[in-house]
């Protein structure tokens, strides 16, 4: 049944996830703003999707991007409001944390929690109007972490804690905030992953490339295209935006259900489990 009163706003959506999500939202008969930053991403969207999607040129990382994208959905929904945003745009970065380049870090924090907020707090009045919904994009990756992925999971674990502080806060207005937890997912990020362990190759000094070099190339086949698909992760979104009764969190595919186990384990037991299954490395 199709609800033109009914949008949601989608960061990231000119790949993977936040696509497969543009894609069912529009399918399910929602009107779609879908956040992208390039004119080509923009041309394929709508060409690709029906005129219920409009795409939304948006950088979670300037405010004035954020508030000049809040404004455009605000003259488009008028008093309906804002059914449902999506914080989905991030990014990945890793490398043993004795030779990571801090300002990469930060850069990874303002898309991927400094972001979250700076959307979040541009559409709360318009969600506030519908009673709407905000999903937040997380990670297995936020629950455990591993060896060398420390900058994400440090920036999914951030948002862990600002769902759950956001979901109370907004309670009196009926605003539900959820948190999808996917486990490997099918998507360009793990080749982007990929990319930054072999840049940290590149530019790491000898001493980096002698103490962690043989376990990085070790690493390798972890960040190629693999998992379950964005298609499955959408499903999950979609739910949480239009469940009557929507969940807090969603883990999705095995590991996601198998990390909630995980995590509960003693420490040592969790890291010799991790390190066995990683290539050796150090003296």
């Amino acid at each position: 049944m199709m609800d033109l009163n009914k949008s949601v706003v989608i960061t990231g959506a000119s790949t993977g996830i936040g696509r497969a999500c543009a894609f069912l939202m529009d399918n399910l008969g929602w009107r779609v703003f879908a956040g992208v930053r390039k004119e080509t991403d923009a041309a394929l969207l709508g060409r690709e999707c029906s005129d219920r999607l409009t795409p939304l040129f948006l950088d979670v990382t300037y405010p004035k991007s954020v508030e000049e994208a809040a404004q455009v959905v605000e003259a488009e929904v008028g008093e309906n409001g804002l059914s449902g945003l999506v914080n989905n745009a991030g990014i990945p970065h890793g490398g043993p944390v004795e030779f990571l380049d801090v300002n990469e870090v930060r850069a990874e924090f303002e898309v991927n929690f400094f972001g979250v907020i700076t959307v979040t707090q541009a559409f709360l009045p318009l969600l506030r109007a519908a009673h709407g919904r905000i999903v937040n994009m997380s990670s297995i990756s936020g629950l455990v972490s591993a060896p060398f992925v420390s900058p994400y999971s440090a920036s999914k674990f951030a948002l862990e804690a600002l769902s759950d502080s956001l979901r109370m806060e907004l309670h009196p207005w009926n605003i539900e905030v959820s948190v999808i937890e996917p486990g490997a997912i099918d998507t360009p990020i793990w080749g982007k992953g990929g990319d930054v362990l072999q840049n940290l190759l590149k530019d790491a000094p000898q001493e980096g490339l002698d103490l962690y070099g043989g376990v990085i190339h070790g690493m390798e086949g972890r960040f190629t295209p693999h998992g379950i698909s964005a298609d499955a992760v959408a499903k999950a979104v979609a739910h949480a935006v239009t469940s009557r009764h929507p969940k807090t969190r969603y883990p999705i595919g095995f590991e996601g259900a198998f990390v909630r186990s995980f995590r509960r384990l003693p420490d040592r037991l969790r890291d010799w489990i991790t390190l066995s299954q990683l290539p050796k490395w150090g003296n």
